[in-house]
């Protein structure tokens, strides 16, 4: 008989035709830190369910990110508004803290869209025009709000 004739169990529970011991799942963590300590093969992989059992939908969410090549930059106050709220400010001689309270907003709210940094949010700036008098929105920026009958 020679060398190529014999067949070498490993293991207690091995199949026949070779394949080594039998593969079992450590479900805890401490079947897993045994299994470390015995000095046997382990690996880890974390496995994703294919149905939606959670409501947790981050992974649709960062596919449609990935999707996304251009970045979009969201829009600013234009510079016209914001020097008409200066202007219509200081003929009325109010702070913009003032300016802020009148409107329950924050003085760096107020200082934002004077500047013209502030992204624009027409309920604030609905408000802004009703304080001051002077219109924001639309055309003819910086006129009085209500118009004067002869």
């Amino acid at each position: 008989m020679s060398d190529w004739d014999t067949v070498t169990v490993i293991g207690k529970n091995a199949r026949i035709g070779g394949g080594g011991p039998r593969q079992s799942v450590a479900r805890t963590t401490g079947q897993l830190n045994e299994a470390r300590r015995s000095g046997a093969v382990v690996s880890t992989e974390k496995k994703y369910g294919t149905t939606n059992k959670s409501n947790n939908p981050e992974g649709q969410r960062l596919a449609k990110l990935d999707d996304i090549d251009d970045v979009v930059q969201n829009k600013k106050l234009d510079l016209n508004v914001g020097k008409a709220i200066g202007k219509a400010r200081q003929e009325k001689k109010l702070t913009q803290k003032d300016l802020a309270t009148k409107v329950n907003e924050k003085p760096q709210i107020i200082n934002d869209y004077e500047a013209g940094r502030a992204i624009p949010n027409q309920q604030l700036l609905g408000k802004l025009e009703r304080a001051l008098g002077v219109k924001l929105r639309g055309k003819n920026i910086g006129e009085p709000l209500f118009a004067k009958k002869k």
